[in-house]
């Protein structure tokens, strides 16, 4: 698939798209009396609560010549990102948040494979990049699975979160050739949020009764990982790779770090500093490696037509 070199506004929104996924998980641990799947339930809920009109005016020639193919993805995307959220979130409850962070980190490689099993060839320095960045991320987090069968429960549930989610990418990736940002987000985050209630309900998960902090909590949540933080990503797939992208990701562990830090005065351990800085140069790998690599593509397509022209 043919990208155009990327601008200064996808630029943009990546860089706000990781500062606001960055507050996902310490807005999480601060509405602790809301239930996981209920907090996942009513940031989808409320996003499309806010996108859906603006969306059905702005672009209602979309949805009303939205082809077969395109809202294929869009709702496979949508049912992606709810199994994310449904088996990653509980995963916490079985296994520690170090081993569960850390195999949720390996979406990357997920987005590898499934690029790879789509017909493409990644770079050998994009694989670098990406192993480069999981094991800081596992490092950071200080990675320590357990040897119980509840541990080994979250474990794979853990898993089953990070294939979830380079699953979500990569169907967005597909669907937004076509689709704009607020078509396929409405779409995308209203499926998601329907089987959300219908696993909270079936689970007898309370969707109501939150003290005025979770409420706000879940608002910040809405506002800033849903429509900031996904919404930012989700528009920068028509510039850039699912699997940069995935990578890019892993930039919510050291901020939600530093956010935890400054805000709930959870400090850093100290060995975790350099797992981050590994994670750091792995991000630094794949993007750095694949612009050079974009800029030598475009100095041979460039050479290539000027011989072309030649008489």
């Amino acid at each position: 698939m043919h990208r155009p070199s990327l601008d200064p506004a996808a630029t943009l929104a990546l860089v706000v798209a990781v500062l606001a996924v960055s507050t996902s998980g310490p807005l999480i641990a601060f509405a602790a009396a809301a239930p996981a799947l209920a907090i996942a339930f009513w940031r989808n809920a409320l996003a499309v609560g806010v996108l859906g009109p603006m969306s059905l005016i702005a672009k209602r020639h979309e949805y009303a010549n939205l082809g077969r193919r395109e809202g294929l993805f869009c709702v496979l995307a949508g049912v992606a990102l709810a199994a994310h959220f449904a088996a990653w979130m509980p995963s916490i409850r079985f296994t520690t948040v170090a081993a569960s962070t850390a195999l949720v980190a390996t979406q990357p490689v997920w987005q590898g494979l499934i690029s790879v099993a789509s017909g493409r060839r990644l770079r050998t320095v994009t694989w670098i990049g990406i192993g480069v960045a999981v094991l800081g991320a596992a490092l950071a987090t200080g990675a320590d699975f357990g040897v119980s069968s509840r541990a080994v429960l979250g474990d794979l549930l853990a898993l089953v979160g990070a294939m979830m989610a380079a699953a979500y990418t990569a169907l967005g990736e597909r669907a937004r050739v076509t689709l704009s940002t607020s078509t396929y987000t409405t779409i995308c985050y209203g499926v998601c949020a329907v089987l959300l209630l219908v696993i909270c309900l079936a689970s007898g998960q309370r969707l109501g009764g939150y003290p005025g902090s979770s409420w706000l909590a879940i608002l910040g949540l809405v506002a800033g990982a849903q429509l900031l933080g996904h919404t930012m990503f989700n528009y920068a797939l028509r510039r850039v790779s699912a699997t940069t992208i995935s990578v890019l990701i892993l930039l919510e562990v050291p901020g939600a770090a530093i956010i935890a830090w400054l805000w709930l005065g959870q400090v850093p351990p100290a060995n975790s500093l350099p797992g981050l800085a590994l994670l750091l140069v792995g991000v630094a790998i794949v993007v750095l490696g694949g612009a050079q690599a974009g800029r030598r593509e475009r100095a041979r397509a460039a050479r290539d037509l000027e011989t072309a022209a030649l008489p």
